[in-house]
């Protein structure tokens, strides 16, 4: 197994102006590459008879919304043969494709519809990039930060039409319920277990 500086050393060695930053932290190295260079550089790394990262076992996006690029798609290589992690990261935005690593790691599939799933994020030359974990008629993408909570559809059975329909999201305030819990809402009534309370003495009298 490599130690970091002799991995750090042989990263430079094998990407050259590939990669475009490196950090390490926590005992792990983080790359930061293009967006047009990521099937060379996944290529290389799996390639390379030193390094050997043959195994994808992750592939993410992160949201940051106040950036032009704001997504990152984040890739998580292991060498089993060499015992060592890497991570490899690049930007975009939700309408510049990323290239699909697929043709490189076939485990990318399902990892690439989940982030266009999720975050929108598009990969181009996908074979099937189409949602993966949300239903159908889905609309937006659920791990954005900018997503509201309760979502934009809600779905119910429709028992004139016997189909499933989708409906904007209502929501009623007379059927809220409401467990008063929320540090905003107040009841004016005891609560069971108040009056185990240690009541506060009355104010004297005045004289």
């Amino acid at each position: 197994m490599l130690a970091l500086p002799e991995l750090s050393t042989q990263l430079a060695t094998t990407l050259g102006t590939l990669a475009t930053g490196s950090k390490t932290a926590f005992g792990e190295i983080t790359l930061t590459v293009l967006r047009a260079d990521i099937l060379a550089v996944l290529t290389k790394l799996r390639d390379d008879p030193v390094l050997q990262f043959e195994q994808l076992i992750d592939l993410c996006g992160v949201d940051y919304p106040a950036r032009a690029e704001r997504f990152d798609v984040v890739y998580h290589l292991l060498s089993p043969r060499k015992n060592l992690r890497l991570r490899v990261k690049l930007t975009t935005d939700d309408v510049t494709p990323v290239p699909s690593v697929t043709p490189i790691f076939p485990a990318a599939n399902w990892y690439e519809r989940e982030a266009y799933d999720m975050y929108g994020i598009l990969f181009a030359d996908h074979p099937d990039l189409r949602r993966l974990l949300t239903d159908y008629g889905f609309q937006g993408f659920p791990l954005r930060k900018d997503f509201p909570l309760t979502g934009y559809v809600e779905v119910r059975y429709d028992d004139e039409k016997k189909r499933v329909v989708y409906e904007p999201v209502r929501l009623t305030q007379e059927f809220r319920s409401f467990d008063f819990e929320s540090p905003w809402e107040g009841v004016t009534y005891n609560i069971p277990g108040d009056e185990k309370a240690t009541q506060p003495p009355p104010p004297p009298k005045a004289s």
